[in-house]
């Protein structure tokens, strides 16, 4: 995670825009004789400021839809769709200006900046994949009622992405590149915010003759109104598949699990590498698609793409099948491509494996997971790692009886994200560091984004238990303006600050972060002398069950197929 503050920059309206704008109003100067004119360009105008009403960037917003002709005669779901049009050919743009980065400098580039490039491209092709579902969602009038989480989980990784590009130019001579390239990418992200906005205007139910067009990925029928068949299951699973991860045991003593793939050290299976058998894995999987990772260390940077959707990694257990890397930012890997294991394709689910970053506290950040998988599952996984070693990047992220280690912003990102049951430690750190458990990063309100914290154990691992005085440390700081946590029911040693939260920089975000604490216990709960920003609460219970596995990521509607335990509310009762 990239630990400088991001820079405001003042919004420049496109030119383009500004002058199509005066075009239409330029006929009201030409002749008193049609004052029809006026009055039209003015109602036109009055009707874009309202349809931009609660918009963060307005400005934008206005001048965006007063392009639209008959502008009156369009509905709130044509104007969603008309600016995510403009949008998109924002993301062209920026596409081509990121790629001429390299195309030009390339034998100039430093490794960090190539990777820094790298990052920006690929992040910019999963926005473009992620507008276009929304739009695919939006496809007729009844679309936005039905998917109106799922429009808001893709805008909110669109957004997201964005900001995950800038922060690889963020350090050193980085910065240089950076401004070449910045003002592209802040316009799609105030553009995809003013979205979002519009979005949550789109209100009532709206019956429809046909079913909409939806797209061929495994959350195809996912939405507010359920989308589950009479079952109760999601209609691309198969019932041979439905009770998968249940019966999904390392074979051997007596049990038959079917497994599509088996990767082992020793030559007995497959594939001696993880990334084969990924390679090997078919794409756009509509079925959950096993392999089978025997016990051993995997020593390799594996990358589950888009393309490959509903990939199990099934493990032998914690710490038995581990997979292992160093990958880190000190030796020219931006956080981002620093993971040891990365997941982008829907679907995702692990079972039983150890993931580390060994690089080591004195190489910053290294990150062992990143999941930017939708609908992605981690049960009996231990992650490891010092700084960053848990990058739940975007969309919806579940973790269950999960070990995470680290020290700094050790479990960071912008996901809507539960951990139920988890054990997270905190390590010794390097001599002038605090430990920190976790660094969100929402950039907007208005993003469905944060990491819920539910029943878990907040504590000290071996080396920092045996000389945990030397060290403070903290429950969260906010990485991002609207930074959103929570801690609840969870247990906390005496290890966590009595202040228990941290400032970034000064009071960057101390108004606009939410920060709660719901009736957790141990000698590290006591809030009385926790911090008195604006922005941190003492949470009651209706909020705090906003943040369950049942509200906050809709888990009733993807985890029970998946066969993982878990409970929707906020306990198992």
């Amino acid at each position: 995670m990239n630990i400088s503050r991001k820079t405001k920059f003042k919004l420049i309206i496109p030119i383009l825009i500004l002058t199509t704008f005066l075009l239409i109003l330029k006929p009201t100067f030409k002749t008193s004789q049609k004052p029809h004119i006026h009055l039209h360009v003015q109602n036109h105008l009055q009707l874009a400021q309202s349809h931009c009403d609660g918009t963060l960037y307005p400005d934008l917003c206005i001048a965006t839809l007063s392009t639209i002709p008959h502008l009156h005669k369009k509905s709130l779901t044509e104007i969603l769709r008309y600016t995510i049009s403009v949008t998109e050919a924002i993301v062209r743009t920026s596409t081509a200006n990121v790629s001429g980065l390299e195309s030009g400098n390339r034998h100039s580039l430093s490794r960090l900046q190539h990777n820094a490039v790298k990052d920006c491209l690929e992040l910019l092709g999963d926005t473009t994949d992620q507008l276009e579902t929304v739009l695919d969602e939006t496809a007729n009038q009844c679309g936005p009622t039905r998917n109106m989480t799922n429009c808001l989980t893709f805008l909110s990784a669109a957004m997201t992405n964005q900001y995950t590009c800038l922060d690889g130019f963020a350090i050193g001579s980085n910065r240089t590149i950076r401004q070449l390239i910045q003002t592209g990418i802040y316009n799609i992200s105030h553009h995809v915010s003013n979205s979002l906005v519009m979005l949550k205007k789109i209100r009532g139910p709206r019956h429809c003759k046909h079913k909409h067009k939806t797209m061929s990925l495994p959350y195809d029928d996912l939405d507010d109104v359920n989308g589950l068949d009479r079952a109760g299951f999601p209609g691309w699973m198969k019932k041979k598949n439905r009770r998968l991860l249940q019966t999904a045991t390392p074979p051997g003593n007596g049990t038959t699990t079917r497994v599509n793939l088996v990767v082992a050290k020793d030559g007995s299976g497959n594939f001696k590498t993880i990334g084969e058998a990924v390679a090997a894995a078919p794409n756009k999987s509509a079925t959950q698609f096993v392999i089978y990772i025997k016990a051993g260390a995997y020593f390799e940077n594996v990358e589950v793409d888009k393309k490959k959707t509903n990939i199990m990694f099934l493990g032998d257990g914690i710490g038995k099948t581990l997979i292992k890397a160093k990958n880190n930012v000190v030796d020219g890997y931006t956080t981002f491509r620093s993971a040891t294991l990365a997941v982008v394709g829907a679907g995702f689910i692990a079972k039983g494996i150890t993931v580390e970053n060994y690089a080591g506290a004195a190489k910053h950040q290294a990150v062992a997971l990143r999941s930017g998988s939708d609908l992605s599952a981690f049960y009996q996984c231990s992650f490891i790692g010092y700084q960053d070693t848990l990058y739940a990047h975007s969309l919806r992220q579940f973790y269950r009886e999960c070990d995470i280690y680290g020290t700094v912003d050790f479990i960071f990102g912008n996901a809507a994200v539960v951990f139920q049951n988890c054990n997270l430690y905190a390590r010794e750190p390097l001599s002038n560091q605090k430990n920190i458990y976790t660094a969100q990063g929402r950039e907007d309100p208005n993003q469905n984004t944060g990491t819920s914290i539910l029943n878990c154990k907040v504590a000290a691992a071996a080396d920092l238990a045996a000389n945990k005085t030397a060290y403070r440390t903290f429950l969260g700081r906010p990485w991002k303006e609207y930074s959103r946590t929570v801690f609840m029911l969870s247990n906390m040693e005496d290890v966590v600050d009595p202040a228990g939260w941290l400032e970034w920089e000064g009071d960057f975000a101390l108004s606009t972060l939410y920060y709660g604490e719901y009736n957790n216990r141990g000698p590290g709960a006591n809030t009385s002398g926790r911090v008195t920003w604006p922005g941190y609460r003492v949470i009651n219970t209706t909020d705090a069950s906003t943040f369950t596995v049942g509200n906050f990521i809709l888990g009733g509607e993807w985890l029970t197929p998946s066969g993982i335990p878990y409970y929707l509310n906020l306990t198992s009762n």
